[in-house]
């Protein structure tokens, strides 16, 4: 796998994020989950770029790493990836919650771009991850990970933590939860809806290798992803801005989903520097 400079990918990031406001710009009033999506580009950046074994030419290879957006509402920036791989293109990610296009608000499963798991309905990603480590392992394929992103609203789900607990009780090392820790979610602070903190102790508490990290630094989230973790499973804790980029979309609760007007979206531009 070709490794990127820290400078080519920020480069990526800036063109990621311009493309997730022309997608947002084009659904028209219909609108997108356009803040969600911009917390998570250096994430996603990192990851695909530096750190997944996934090939866009083979992209059901057997030995690949697992990739499960269970944050299903932040596919926009999966797209925006999937475009500078080169596995759709940009025709093809302007098609965005189009009729017949492929690319759905949520993910659909499809194993020709990658997308491992349908999601959207909060909460199930992480137990399709410990089934998929789990499966690995009994297949005697110790060299593939699997990788799982949450959004930090999401842990007020149950079924988060009873998968939390299986993945520690089997000892799964091939695993690595990140969460978009952005401290929003639909309509208000995480805070305020279910306190979370001490969150970096609940995941330690429930048997993982936990690190804290800038989710927008991305050699920061590099060496997170390079965590050692031994017999136990990672859980990388990515402390992000909901909107992140757009001024008057940073930490707005109300920009989990919304409508980019012309002059909003010419407002935009002129902040990414386009």
């Amino acid at each position: 796998m070709k490794t990127y400079s820290i400078k080519q990918l920020n480069n990526i990031s800036k063109q990621i994020r311009c493309d997730l406001i022309e997608m947002t710009y084009n659904t028209g009033y219909q609108g997108a989950h356009i803040a969600g999506s911009l917390s998570l580009v250096e994430i996603l950046t990192a990851l695909y770029f530096n750190i997944l074994n996934f090939d866009p030419k083979n992209p059901d290879n057997e030995n690949r790493d697992r990739f499960i957006l269970s944050k299903g509402h932040g596919v926009m920036t999966q797209y925006a990836i999937f475009k500078q791989i080169g596995l759709i293109t940009k025709e093809e990610l302007l098609t965005y919650k189009k009729n017949n296009s492929l690319l759905s608000a949520h993910p659909c499963m499809n194993k020709d771009l990658g997308i491992e798991f349908s999601s959207g309905s909060l909460g199930q990603g992480l137990s399709l991850a410990v089934g998929c480590a789990l499966a690995l392992k009994h297949n005697k394929n110790l060299t593939s990970k699997v990788y799982v992103l949450l959004g930090d609203g999401e842990c007020n789900e149950g079924s988060v933590w009873e998968s939390a607990m299986s993945a520690s009780h089997y000892n799964l090392d091939n695993l690595i939860v990140i969460i978009d820790r952005n401290f929003l979610q639909y309509d208000d602070k995480t805070e305020n809806i279910i306190k979370l903190e001490p969150f970096k102790n609940k995941w330690e508490s429930f048997g993982f290798i936990t690190t804290c990290t800038d989710g927008h630094n991305i050699e920061e989230l590099i060496k997170a992803f390079q965590t050692q973790h031994k017999q136990k499973p990672l859980c990388i804790i990515a402390n992000t801005i909901k909107g992140k980029g757009i001024s008057f979309m940073e930490n707005e609760a109300k920009w989990h989903n919304g409508v980019l007007t012309k002059d909003l979206y010419g407002k935009t531009l002129i902040e990414l520097g386009v």
